[in-house]
């Protein structure tokens, strides 16, 4: 093996060298756009870094400029297919909804909380095909021990976190010996039948340790979804009977996987570029995403599309609201922040699990399949505090590491942030340069709500004005009302 350094020139060309005296590969430059990009031994693009790269000598570098050559200096025509080449709709169809419905009403039922609706949701409209249902034991087993998940043709797609619905004593003696079951939801509406299904032992400390690497009390999700649940899951084949809607005035932000297509297809975009967000949306991320356009642009796409995606399922009781947090977008792209011919703002429906590594590689996943081909990642992306130390869960790099590595991500192009903080100097947020570091300003979350809560304003250039007001809005109706965060009930229309 040799270790391969690459790197984009001042002139466009793309160089790499071999650094073992013994590799028979010798110097290459290949022509490409300008472009401070390079690629991984995974075809993966880091932009304005130069990485090391271990390939084999013979056909490595070669195999690896093919891959350079396909994805940039021919940009894409169609968008990234979906895992498994068909993206999973688990809707009934219209013609047939009366027939299921009714045979759905004769059948043992299993009533379902807030956060297994959701993962409904997320199973309905193929976010993470090629999955079809909630996990059989095999494919959990694969799921919390490998990160994948097994296609038709034998070959794996990545799956890092088990998507699956915990049952009760009660329930699994109610529904063994059945067919089929019918899932009921919070309000009571049947929302789908699961057929062909497997019960089997929810071991929850093995889940937990392997999927958050720590069994720490304080987890949000554990708390909220695990530690109270039943001691069986129950996995099989999903018929969710219509479409899943919240009736909280955002339905018309959530577009499914099939929907964002035909919406990127419609702005005939040539690239899309996905950012995961559970938070305001501030000039430094603003920053980061119109640099990450203006890069692709450069490297020879045409019209690159960013996926503005924030999370719309569970999060913990201190983020903000998923009502409050469209609001502040909104007034992102009202206010030109960002520009709304080149952004598709759209809700991810999945409950968010603060995982990490491992989560985050969901998180990249599901927007593959959704057509993005190019992943912005950052700092502790997933992460949280240690519940219990004072400390971060995770190392904050971790996150950009290991999908740069994941097994069945390989398809995807991730861009890790650059650091962005306020630059007293010209009163803006700017990247952050150590060369003259006492010139900047980091305002942390903590600093944020602080502002916000006292109705302060934070440095000129921070965050929109309109951004801004919503965030004050949303942080004194707090003080005002002392209420404590309601809790958001699906249901379906």
């Amino acid at each position: 093996m040799a270790t391969i350094a690459v790197a984009a020139l001042a002139d466009g060309s793309l160089l790499a060298s071999a650094s073992k005296a013994s590799c028979s590969v010798p110097s290459k430059e290949v022509a490409a756009p300008s472009f401070a990009c390079v690629s991984n031994h995974r075809g993966t693009f880091f932009g304005g870094e130069v990485v090391q790269l271990r390939v084999g000598c013979k056909g490595g570098l070669s195999r690896m400029r093919r891959r350079f050559e396909q994805r940039v200096a021919s940009p894409k025509s169609v968008l990234m297919p979906p895992d498994g080449g068909d993206l999973v709709d688990l809707i009934v169809p219209e013609k047939d909804r009366a027939w299921k419905h009714a045979e759905a009403r004769g059948l043992p039922r299993i009533n379902i909380s807030r956060i297994d609706l959701e993962w409904v949701h997320v199973l309905s409209e193929g976010w993470a095909s090629p999955l079809r249902g909630f996990m059989r034991q095999a494919e959990y087993l694969q799921a919390l021990h490998f990160n994948t998940f097994p296609t038709k043709d034998g070959s794996i797609v990545n799956m890092s976190i088990p998507i699956v619905l915990p049952i009760t004593d009660v329930q699994k003696e109610l529904v063994e010996g059945s067919g089929a079951v019918a899932l009921v939801a919070p309000d009571q509406n049947i929302v789908a039948i699961l057929r062909n299904f497997e019960i089997f032992k929810h071991n929850k400390e093995e889940r937990i340790a392997r999927t958050w690497g720590s069994t720490a009390p304080g987890l949000p999700y554990v708390e909220e979804a695990i530690t109270n649940s039943g001691n069986w899951l129950i996995g099989g084949d999903l018929e969710v009977l219509q479409r899943i809607k919240y009736n909280d005035g955002l339905d018309h932000y959530r577009l499914s996987p099939r929907e964002l297509r035909a919406e990127f297809e419609r702005r005939k975009a040539d690239a899309v570029f996905a950012f995961q967000l559970r938070n305001p949306v501030h000039n430094g991320h603003a920053l980061l995403m119109t640099d990450t356009r203006r890069r692709l642009l450069a490297m020879g796409h045409r019209n690159p599309v960013l996926l503005l995606h924030p999370l719309g399922g569970f999060t913990k009781a201190d983020d903000v609201p998923l009502d409050w947090r469209m609001k502040q977008h909104d007034k992102v792209l009202q206010e030109g922040v960002l520009d709304p011919e080149t952004t598709v703002l759209s809700i991810f429906p999945s409950p968010m699990y603060y995982a990490g590594p491992t989560e985050v590689q969901w998180h990249a996943k599901a927007r593959m399949n959704a057509g993005a081909d190019f992943y912005i990642v950052g700092r502790d992306p997933a992460g949280m505090g240690h519940p219990i130390e004072k400390r971060d869960l995770y190392d904050p790099d971790h996150g950009k590491m290991v999908l740069s590595m994941a097994p069945g991500l390989d398809r995807l192009n991730i861009l890790p942030f650059r650091v962005a903080a306020y630059d007293r100097t010209k009163n803006e947020m700017a990247f952050f340069d150590p060369k003259r570091a006492e010139d900047f300003l980091f305002i942390s979350g903590t600093k944020m709500r602080s502002f916000a809560k006292n109705g302060e304003n934070p440095p000129q250039g921070f965050m929109c004005p309109g951004g801004w007001k919503v965030l004050v809005e949303y942080y004194q109706s707090l003080t005002s009302s002392k209420d404590v965060r309601p809790s958001r009930q699906p249901a379906l229309v």
